[in-house]
């Protein structure tokens, strides 16, 4: 019971990130070409969505106090699989070499390098081992999402909200704009 009680939030982002899956599985076992187009849009779907959602942490712990390294890293790992799964797909259906052709293309897959490191040292292994370079690794999760909404705006997709929530996150930690936050939240309280 105390494992759960310690560990509840990691665990229901897990879930939350593998749930999906098994309607794309039930989709993939369907044989046909289009069956793998729709699982590749899919599933970049989900990639820049858990993108999102794991830069909203900051904000998130900024304006109400509220922060877990561990589910943060749960939602890091969520990125980098669904992220891996979509350029996985993405060759399936259309060859590695056409991952060259376009600019979109060549963004998408420049944010799936830069999160294979990430996704490698999140765990507590690597934390203690790196120290202070794990944290400016981390940060590499800023030009990924950059280029993530660089590729899904020139694929024209709802992209738009994406960039505002990320926008608004990165506006919330801007030094003056976050000591402000956090001393009106700490006052209030």
């Amino acid at each position: 019971m105390t494992f759960l009680r310690r560990n509840y939030g990691w665990m229901i982002v897990a879930l939350l990130a593998v749930l999906p899956l098994i309607p794309l599985l039930k989709i993939l076992t369907k044989e046909g070409e289009s069956n793998i187009g729709m699982l590749y849009h899919i599933s970049g779907e989900f990639a820049i969505r858990w993108m999102t959602a794991v830069l909203t942490c900051t904000p998130f712990f900024i304006l109400f106090g509220v922060t877990n390294l561990f589910v943060r890293q749960t939602m890091g790992i969520a990125t980098a699989i669904w992220s891996l799964l979509h350029f996985t797909l993405f060759i399936w259906a259309e060859g590695f070499l056409e991952t060259f052709t376009q600019v979109n293309y060549v963004a998408g897959f420049m944010a799936t390098l830069i999160l294979i490191p990430l996704f490698i040292s999140s765990n507590r292994k690597s934390m203690k081992r790196l120290n202070a370079i794990w944290k400016k690794l981390q940060r590499f999760a800023y030009v990924a999402i950059l280029l993530s909404l660089i590729h899904v705006a020139i694929l024209e997709k709802t992209w738009l909200i994406y960039a505002v929530v990320v926008s608004l996150g990165f506006m919330i930690r801007i030094p003056f704009v976050k000591e402000k936050i956090i001393r009106y939240r700490l006052r209030k309280a």
